[in-house]
């Protein structure tokens, strides 16, 4: 299927800066970042109905992540890491990539801790009930 959208010139430019960052073409990009948005929405309505509101809210916001593109272009610069091939542009891209990781999984945990406030619990029990396990550090 083709679908056309017109956007701004300011925006053409950050999308293609954006998919150029990720090593990806501006149209799987674009596709990237409607398919993670999609996920989102069509995920935690049906969630929604089962719990209170702040808490739907809250799981909503723990499992906000990175784009699968993003993802990608991460495994892509962590392989070039190991091989010691990084340019100083590449390194410098995984180290933002990195930081916006870190950023989030700082934020997950501070609303997992308030999920497991809302829900009488501990962090760690709530992060088993909801399967979520630790990443081993790349």
């Amino acid at each position: 299927m083709t679908i056309t959208i017109e956007i701004s010139p300011e925006v053409e430019t950050k999308l293609r800066h954006a998919a150029a960052r990720a090593g990806v073409a501006p149209d799987a990009y674009i596709v990237g970042m409607l398919q993670q948005n999609l996920r989102q929405t069509t995920v935690y309505p049906k969630v929604a109905k089962n719990l209170p509101r702040q808490e739907a809210e809250l799981l909503r916001k723990i499992n906000q992540s990175l784009s699968q593109i993003q993802w990608e272009r991460y495994a892509q610069l962590l392989a070039l890491r190991q091989t010691e091939s990084l340019t100083p542009d590449e390194l410098a891209e995984l180290i933002a990539l990195s930081d916006q990781i870190e950023a989030a999984n700082a934020r997950r945990i501070k609303y997992l801790a308030q999920l497991a406030r809302l829900r009488n619990t501990t962090i760690g029990a709530l992060a088993t009930e909801l399967g979520i396990k630790p990443k081993a550090n790349a």
